[in-house]
């Protein structure tokens, strides 16, 4: 498990020096940003044997050789599923699909990162979780979760048409991200009719493309079967946790009246998915539903020092205070977690295939 706690050592170090909060952050990015996308991309996207579903995803594309392009591309979830075809094809093996779902995450990642007044502890908030368990086990959701992220960003900048691409390709790699559509009219903007008309027109379209021939197979899967997921109330409990943060001390986070009132909204989601999980038969369902609200924990617990501490100041205490709960959360999902088993040992195809 070494190479997970020194990727949290790396950030948390660097999140701990870099006290001081970014006010306008540039579009260019700096050479510790540019190198540290790499390392993502490289950790994510070249681990091997790594993650639950492992076998599940070697065998993808391994089937995906005895298909053809239309055949792969029907099987849904079309941009994930033309990965595994061009890898069969070329013979690259997981390891081309995995590289590329990690630069897209990682790209999401580090754009949502860096577009928070703290970028190395909004990353410190994102590796016990975000970058260990779900982009390294759930690649097509990770995936999809990155590029809602940068869906996200755009629509803090009110670039609804660029919120809607960026939706939509998230969901060609996991169809659930379809149900992050109806976000943009919480963006706050004036003409709030129209934008609900085209967003709501948009969701139908897509649906219809992307998601109606598997709601049958999801609920048969999830509801019917009563799937359950461990640990699935301690994931909704850290979106809670977050959320009623936000909602207790949301005057004192500085961002636009419009932000407020979407990340107000974001927070009342994050905790109608503990109500859900009580009713639900399904706990499955839930969570990974869930999933999509994980960006709020980075949002919020960036933030909190300057909520609770001095605005604009270092706030050194608090910092360390996100730091300290950021390594108990990757500790005791590495030592306590049901899974963590299939993480363990943290393995790097290149240096798997030196010494084969």
């Amino acid at each position: 498990m070494l190479p997970y706690w020194l990727l949290f050592f790396l950030v948390a170090v660097l999140a701990s020096t870099s006290l001081r909060p970014v006010v306008t952050p540039t579009s260019r990015w700096p050479a510790p940003w540019r190198l540290m996308f790499a390392v993502l991309v490289l950790m994510i996207g070249l681990r091997h044997q790594v993650g639950g579903d492992w076998g599940t995803y070697a065998n993808h594309v391994i089937a995906a050789g005895y298909q053809s392009l239309p055949e792969a591309l029907r099987k849904g979830d079309p941009a994930y599923n033309l990965l595994n075809w061009l890898a069969a094809k070329w013979g690259l093996g997981p390891y081309f699909v995995n590289t590329v779902c990690a630069t897209l995450f990682s790209w999401g990642l580090v754009v949502f990162c860096r577009a928070q007044p703290r970028p190395w502890l909004a990353l410190l908030v994102a590796v016990p979780y975000l970058v260990t368990v779900v982009a390294m086990g759930y690649t097509r959701q990770g995936t999809a979760i990155g590029l809602a992220m940068l869906g996200l960003v755009a629509l803090s900048n009110r670039k609804l048409l660029r919120f809607v691409v960026f939706v939509v390709l998230a969901a060609t790699f996991h169809k659930s991200a379809v149900i992050l559509m109806p976000l943009a009219v919480l963006a706050g903007t004036k003409q709030k009719l129209w934008t609900a008309f085209w967003v709501g027109l948009s969701s139908v379209l897509f649906y219809v493309l992307l998601l109606q021939e598997s709601v049958e197979a999801l609920t048969v899967s999830y509801i019917e079967a009563q799937y359950e997921s461990s640990g699935a109330a301690i994931r909704v409990a850290m979106n809670a946790v977050p959320a009623a943060s936000f909602l207790w001390f949301r005057r004192r986070f500085v961002m636009a009246p419009a932000d407020r009132t979407f990340w107000t909204w974001m927070s009342f989601g994050a905790l109608a998915f503990v109500g859900l999980l009580v009713v639900s038969p399904s706990s499955t369902a839930v969570d990974r539903v869930a999933l999509y609200w994980i960006p709020l924990q980075l949002f919020v617990l960036s933030r909190l020092p300057d909520v609770l501490g001095r605005r604009s100041s270092q706030n050194a205490v608090w910092v360390r205070a996100v730091v300290l709960y950021c390594a108990a959360v990757l500790f005791v999902w590495l030592f306590f977690a049901d899974h963590a088993y299939a993480w363990l040992p943290y393995q790097f195809y290149p240096w798997v295939a030196l010494w084969r």
